[in-house]
């Protein structure tokens, strides 16, 4: 074991508050682990757009007190001086305690604090922050992450999520931190306790009065639970059957692998149950409640929604709703081009986004009035006349709408499933797929995006390249980012990025295939799935290899 390494242990456990990690730095210390000391003290978790997100444990490159308070000690350098702060807490280990050494570093560096009683969804923070007119708001949450994870979100005082060059500012004050136990700290901070403003705007979205619809729910051991019965509750719905074994909060996620809805096998006890129960809809949220899953019965069974199906049906319901050419939606580069086809086709102003929900607040100007956004990745903002009341993904929000679609459509003797075969028929059948390739070192990514931009292919899946981006150059508006974009001829599209938190290559795959004269939406689904299954053994050939 190197010295220095053995010297940053030491010099950590100096100024370490919590009796947990210093006891797993001593043990390992002790036992001369000098690979396990290495990786907690070889590197440090970043802070960046997203925060701080990682694994539980000792050193720089963990989820700890000692991190946590650099952190918050970093947010409040950049902060004007008596800045009124909110801050929210999941149901993680450690998300409670994380939120008061937040608040206690703030109050002692001269800010007024809020902290929530319980914990909250993170869309209540994100509304709580803008309504509040607070000047910054933190969320500990690490989303669907693993068990053994938390994280650290920071919210400005326009309720949306930080961006460059916002990140590094911070992130160079976290860097100017001495120890920890020399940081000031407050004792007395204000409690937070009451959703019925966020609750309110939700539940009062006026997006269609039918409400007959029976859902069954799983927040997959997270905290949306209470705050999606109430809304549920406030709107006027039934209220929705919680999957028992789910229900409530549970940081070890015990029921399942990954508590993430888009997992295969996440959503299967709630399916089970609206299976015996004959519902009509299955609503399912993330740990924390900012994603929201779909699934609807069908001929052949429980059928699970993608992210863009969901979102196409969203933006149609959202405008059909709402009135307005200054009205504006977003979704991002690696999200379905059909939302832009609902947008001329309702005369309303369409935005890509960079992905990530932070972008998509961003987008257009001045002039628009956003009404929807939303990312491939179950992640949603859902508004009506009065522009979107939450500036993050919202899960509740987005099932609320989801069961007004629904209910409304039943009204009329349809399913979801039959709005997205008038979609179909309407704009043609976009459907969408991903490629991922996982390396054993995030440096073998780069190599592989420098060759993709050097030399990209003319063909793919069959098709002829038509048009060639580095997302790295800014084009369209959008700030630079490492990823690359394939146009392919009949508006087929592959976009090329690294994952932003695991060491992997995601590619987004979609094509479109007009549905014809005849009506068939089953046909053009068949010769939907053949190009895509074509275009994903070209893309893992000819990108990936």
């Amino acid at each position: 074991m190197s010295s220095d390494v053995r010297a940053a242990a030491r010099a950590w456990l100096a100024q370490d508050p919590d009796p947990e990690t210093r006891t797993e730095l001593w043990e390992l210390l002790d036992a001369g682990d000098a690979g396990a000391l290495a990786d907690r003290f070889g590197a440090r978790l970043e802070f960046g757009t997203a925060g701080l997100r990682g694994e539980l444990g000792a050193g720089p490159n963990r989820m700890n007190r000692v991190t946590v308070m650099r952190a918050a000690a970093g947010l409040a350098a950049s902060l004007p001086p008596g800045s009124h702060v909110i801050v929210g807490f999941d149901a993680r280990h450690k998300s409670e305690r994380f939120a008061g050494d937040t608040a206690a570093v703030l109050t002692g560096a001269g800010h007024t604090v809020e902290v929530f009683a319980e914990p909250v969804p993170t869309p209540v923070l994100a509304h709580a922050v803008r309504t509040s007119r607070a000047a910054a708001g933190v969320m500990v949450t690490a989303s669907h992450n693993p068990p053994r994870d938390n994280g650290y979100k920071v919210y400005w005082g326009d309720g949306a999520q930080i961006v460059p060059p916002l990140d590094a500012e911070i992130s160079a004050a976290i860097d100017a931190v001495g120890r920890v136990d020399e940081l000031p700290l407050g004792s007395h901070w204000e409690v937070r306790d009451d959703l019925t403003p966020y609750l309110n705007a939700v539940s009062g979205l006026r997006l269609g009065d039918e409400r007959d619809i029976s859902v069954v729910y799983t927040p997959l051991h997270g905290v949306g639970r209470d705050a999606l019965h109430a809304a549920f509750t406030l709107a006027g719905f039934p209220a929705p059957v919680a999957v028992p074994e789910q229900a409530d909060p549970d940081p070890d996620f015990p029921t399942v692998e990954f508590p993430n809805p888009e997992e295969p096998g996440a959503l299967d006890l709630a399916l089970a149950l609206a299976a015996e129960r004959n519902a009509d809809l299955v609503i399912a949220n993330d740990p924390d409640a900012d994603r929201c899953a779909v699934a609807v019965p069908s001929p052949s069974g429980w059928r699970v929604l993608t992210g863009d199906e969901v979102g196409g049906l969203l933006a149609e319901h959202v405008l059909r709703h709402t009135s307005g050419d200054d009205r504006l939606v977003v979704t991002t580069i690696v999200s379905s081009s059909l939302l832009a086809s609902i947008a001329r086709a309702h005369g309303v102003r369409f935005a890509e986004s960079l992905t990530g929900f932070k972008w998509i607040m961003k987008a257009g100007t001045g002039a628009d009035r956003l009404v929807f956004g939303y990312e491939e990745a179950l992640g949603y903002s859902v508004g009506d006349d009065r522009g979107v009341p939450v500036l993050d993904k919202d899960g509740i929000g987005a099932a609320l709408a989801v069961a007004a679609l629904a209910a409304g459509a039943a009204r009329d003797g349809r399913t979801l499933l039959d709005l997205l075969d008038d979609q179909a028929r309407r704009y043609g059948l976009h459907a969408t797929a991903q490629v991922t390739a996982r390396v054993e070192d995030v440096s073998e990514i780069t190599p592989v995006m420098s060759r993709l931009r050097a030399g990209p292919p003319g063909r793919l899946g069959g098709r002829a390249v038509e048009a060639f981006d580095d997302l790295s150059r800014p084009a369209d508006g959008l700030p630079p980012t490492d990823g690359v974009r394939f146009r392919l001829e009949g508006g087929a599209r592959v976009v090329v990025r690294p994952s932003g938190t695991e060491p992997k290559l995601k590619c987004y795959l979609e094509v479109v295939v007009p549905v014809g004269g005849d009506g068939d939406v089953a046909g053009a689904r068949r010769r939907a799935e053949a190009a895509l299954e074509f275009l994903r053994g070209s893309v893992a050939r000819e990108l990936l290899s």
